[in-house]
């Protein structure tokens, strides 16, 4: 019978080292919790199943991880790993490969866990195994003089002879269902600790006279575990540099790959530049010869061919067209569109609104509710009046108009092409096409006008 993979993914720890009320794999790596990489993984890996063991915090952990199609599987008591996978045995097939995870070990990767399934062929067990040029503190791999995997030792347990062993134990295995349910109800919890070790189940399989298989990953981060904030930064910054590798081989220049950080997915073409300090967040898209300037945020955007982000400037739910520029100092919010060669510059913010080919608002304006033609120019100071309190509404301004500085559009209006609003206007009737509308009041001087004093 073919068998099919079910994945088991332990994350019932308190995480005390962590010093806080937050269940340990909620920790974020990425602004994700790291549990959440895991089970992503064990999604690409198109697990049948994904068994999540939880145990403190188990509503946080529902509530932060509803999106996520999981079978959750309480561990009532925390009596060790060996104890947290027996929780699931009543929810694995005698034919499933159960491949066993740790929702604290975030980094590991699909294609790491795809050689160890490989690796494990039509063996009942193979297990991750990892060298370390310091394994002080980790379960040695034990071996006989063929090569093979007799068991795991423990460093506190290890003689002087096995301490020098660098290949470690990483917890993660896969095993056949059956097989794996006979080792479980074999278990005892005679040791220091009064716990059941699934790392036993290595020996078990080897005194059956099983050919335990084996693999590595590609680098330690692999299976890296955060016990406490230090290491999870750690992480993050492994994450981050496999992040900013990714996109170099993609074809971008990074002035500084250890200053740019990825919290979502970020696809991008040839010859993009992206300078220091730029955050990613959501689903972004860097077309060919896109330029992100210094200390900017990208949140799921779409940055057109050969447009530019200048410094300091906040992109989120936006779409810059080809050759279009924004900022410094700009924020464009969710819905606010750029066309070919349009710019905004400092301090503009637009939401919900067009720029159209061409269009300019240099600075300082804020153009919500707007549909702006192309070739149109937003002078300095200019607002859309778009929200009464309760009510949005539009303000259409057509091509090759030219908005005076200091303007209020008070919407719902309309502006005509190639019209002109009077700088300093407050425009509250629709502006026909060609004419200039002017909205202020008139200027009077006081003479002989004596200024207060102090």
């Amino acid at each position: 019978m073919t068998s099919s993979l079910n994945a088991v993914i332990l994350a019932a720890g308190k995480g005390t080292r962590m010093r806080s009320a937050l269940p340990k794999v909620l920790h974020p790596i990425a602004q994700k919790p790291m549990v959440a990489h895991v089970i992503e993984t064990a999604q690409h890996l198109n697990a049948h199943t994904i068994q999540l063991i939880y145990g403190h915090g188990g509503d946080a952990l529902q509530q932060r991880l509803s999106d996520y199609a999981v079978n959750w599987v309480e561990q009532r008591e925390q009596l060790g790993t060996g104890h947290a996978v027996q929780q699931v045995v009543p929810h694995v097939d005698d034919n499933d490969t159960v491949l066993i995870l740790y929702g604290d070990v975030p980094l590991i990767q699909a294609q790491t866990l795809e050689q160890l399934l490989v690796a494990k062929g039509t063996s009942e067990l193979a297990v991750l195994t990892v060298n370390l040029p310091d394994p002080t503190g980790y379960g040695r791999m034990v071996r006989d003089q063929d090569g093979r995997l007799t068991g795991i030792v423990e460093h506190k347990d290890a003689t002087d002879a096995q301490r020098l062993i660098c290949e470690v134990n990483t917890g993660i295995m896969a095993a056949n269902g059956k097989a794996l349910k006979r080792w479980l109800q074999a278990l005892n919890n005679n040791n220091a600790q009064g716990e059941y070790y699934l790392t036993d189940i290595v020996a078990m399989a080897a005194n059956e006279g099983v050919l335990i298989a084996s693999s590595q990953p590609g680098s330690a981060s692999d299976v890296e575990g955060a016990n406490n904030r230090v290491q999870l930064a750690a992480l993050e910054r492994a994450y981050q540099q496999r992040q900013a590798e990714a996109l170099m081989l993609a074809g971008a220049t990074l002035i500084d790959p250890s200053r740019v950080d990825v919290r979502g997915n970020v696809e991008i073409e040839n010859d993009v530049v992206v300078d220091v300090n730029v955050v990613f967040e959501g689903s972004v898209y860097l077309a060919e010869g896109t330029v992100i300037e210094p200390n900017c945020v990208l949140r799921d955007c779409r940055i057109g061919k050969g447009a530019r982000v200048k410094a300091n400037s906040v992109i989120e739910g936006a779409i810059l067209g080809e050759g279009a520029q924004a900022g410094p100092f700009a924020r464009l919010r969710p819905g606010a569109e750029l066309g070919k060669g349009a710019a905004v510059g400092n301090f503009v913010e637009m939401k919900k609104s067009y720029l159209g080919d061409g269009a300019k608002a240099g600075h300082l304006a804020y153009l919500g509710d707007a549909t702006i033609g192309a070739g149109a120019n937003i002078g300095a100071g200019t607002i859309t009046c778009n929200y009464d309190g309760v009510n949005k509404f539009k303000t259409e301004i057509g091509a090759g108009a030219f908005i005076g500085s200091n303007s209020s559009l008070v919407a719902p209006v309309s502006i005509g092409a190639h019209a002109t609003t009077g700088a300093g206007s407050v425009i509250t009737q629709a502006v026909g096409d060609n004419e200039l509308g002017v909205g202020r009041a008139r200027q009077r001087n006081i003479q002989n006008w004596k200024k207060p004093q102090k």
